[in-house]
């Protein structure tokens, strides 16, 4: 392992670029829908290795010290993003003629940017950087910063944070309860590191020991969290959730001619009769902007919702709701969440307020507009963001917070002061990424925001994937991708939490602290040692 070691770091120019590249998109085996998570401990070793031999001349200046530094980890983050969204260019398919030209911005433009993280990431590092284990707490400390400043900057994108791929079960998920997935991110990095101490031997059995110690913990807690949840019983007794996935084709959900067969396609999955011993559904979940026009539009819609329901049933859908600028207001939309009951009155309603930058609108929309630009979903002229975030009442005494497309990768959007009789209720359309890694990544965030709130999570999908999971991000039920059905569950339980959302930040700061203090001293005594 040396002999590889030395390799790396004295590699240069072409293969330099080419081997941090590789590293990169190897990781992203470590992600759904693949789930080999151990070839982590091949790219982060790698990592640590280029940076070994990445320093700058010691007479340009800090910024050119750290240039080298730099360069590595954003050739690292440009494999990983790339290999691991590249899926979002079939977004700009389903309108090929007008959005193909933007499929370079999106498969590589995208990545480019993401990568500017990790760049200042492996740059940080550099600053602590020494000989020995310190160098590899530098480099986790400075990962977990840079995930967790990737969940807010420039509105945050925080999809496929790396410490999700430590997760591929929900053995191994319960930990993020504890640190939330950015204190995961930095620990998996020092973990995922560690080999890299043995190709250089220094340091090696602490290291090593260290990493041992911290993943048996990390299973251990799984272990224990797992067994405590399962005597758990269900939030209401009598909730029984219908999830229906129709499998429209993107291409087809908006237009004119379509929109008959989907909107009867929706209640005749709705209306089937249940499993054989099974009672009838009490809520019947339907996609995002799953009503295939506006309830302005079609009065008679909300009548023959009403038909379909039977007494006591309630629909909750996705839809888009339209303002018509009444008082000199502009006109608006919004990605909806409704709440129907069975006499086809609309009793509540959330709106998305994390937008999809170009997807559902366009940042600095009056000048992008003058160059031709339109967000992708633009069927309406783009959405406005909802104004306030709140509970969604739902009949059967329960509460849920609407988590519309997206919005379930941010672990804050998904917090309550009190979970108590609560549900975590995520609709989306991932019709627009097809058979992609895509919706396996969406649907693992969406496991875990059910492990750090301990609150089910009912996942409604237009092409999928649908699930309703467990407090301990385990499917109970669910419909693959690509299929068009209907499968109804029993609420699962919710169970009490150890920490909420405040104790997980202070967690997290803790972790940091305590890898940046030990690569400052680890990197005082290197410097002590040379003087």
């Amino acid at each position: 392992m040396e002999r590889i070691a030395e390799s790396i770091m004295l590699s240069w120019g072409g293969k330099r670029i080419l081997v941090a590249v590789l590293a990169g998109a190897l990781a992203v085996l470590a992600l759904p829908p693949f789930n080999f998570f151990a070839v982590l401990f091949v790219s982060f070793p790698v990592l640590v290795w280029l940076l070994d031999g990445a320093s700058g001349p010691a007479d340009a200046g800090v910024l050119g010290r750290l240039r080298p530094a730099f360069a590595t980890g954003w050739w690292f983050g440009l494999g990983y993003f790339v290999a691991g969204i590249w899926w979002l260019g079939n977004a700009l398919l389903v309108d090929a003629e007008g959005f193909a030209w933007a499929l370079p911005f999106a498969v590589l433009g995208l990545p480019a940017v993401l990568a500017l993280f990790y760049g200042a990431a492996t740059a940080l590092a550099r600053l602590l950087w020494s000989d020995g284990l310190g160098r590899i707490a530098a480099l986790a400390a400075a990962f977990g910063l840079a995930e967790w400043a990737r969940g807010f900057v420039l509105t945050g994108f925080p999809w496929n944070v790396i410490g999700t791929a430590a997760m591929p079960a929900p053995l191994m998920m319960q930990s993020v309860e504890l640190t939330g997935i950015f204190g995961m991110s930095a620990l998996v990095v020092f973990v995922f590191s560690a080999p890299a101490l043995v190709g250089t031997r220094r340091g090696a059995v602490a290291g090593m020991g260290a990493a041992l110690l911290l993943l048996v913990a990390h299973v251990g807690y799984g272990w224990f969290a797992l067994s405590r949840l399962d005597a758990a019983q269900p939030v209401a007794p009598d909730v029984v959730v219908r999830i229906v996935q129709p499998a429209i084709d993107q291409s087809a959900k908006w237009d004119v001619a379509e929109r008959e067969r989907i909107f009867s396609q929706l209640l005749a999955l709705s209306a089937l009769p249940p499993p054989e011993a099974r009672p009838r559904p009490s809520h019947i979940v339907w996609p995002e902007t799953a009503l295939p026009f506006l309830l302005t539009e079609n009065p008679g819609a909300l009548s023959r919702i009403a038909d379909m329901l039977q007494v006591g049933q309630t629909l909750v859908t996705g839809a888009v709701r339209f303002e018509d600028g009444s008082g000199g207001a502009p006109e608006r939309y919004y990605n909806t969440i409704y709440v129907i009951d069975d006499e086809g009155q609309i009793i509540g309603s959330a709106d998305k307020a994390h937008l999809v930058p170009f997807g559902e609108y366009l940042p600095f929309e009056a000048w992008m507009r003058r160059f031709g630009l339109a967000p992708v979903a633009e069927t309406f002229g783009g959405f406005s963001a909802g104004d306030r975030r709140g509970l969604l009442a739902l009949p059967g005494g329960l509460s849920a917070v609407p988590l519309i497309c997206y919005e379930v990768i941010f672990p804050e959007l998904s917090e309550v002061a009190d979970g108590r009789g609560a549900l975590l209720l995520n609709v989306t359309n991932d019709a627009w990424y097809g058979m992609t890694p895509g919706p396996y990544q969406h649907l693992r965030q969406a496991q875990l925001r059910a492990v750090e709130t301990r609150l089910p999570l009912v996942r409604a999908a237009n092409n999928g994937i649908s699930a309703v999971i467990d407090a301990g991000g385990r499917i109970v039920g669910s419909l693959p991708l690509g299929e068009s059905g209907v499968f109804d569950v029993d609420l699962p339980a919710g169970a009490d939490r150890f920490w909420n959302m405040g104790n997980r930040q202070f967690n997290f700061g803790l972790i940091i602290a305590i890898l940046v203090i030990s690569a400052f001293f680890a990197r005082k005594g290197k410097r002590q040692g040379l003087d």
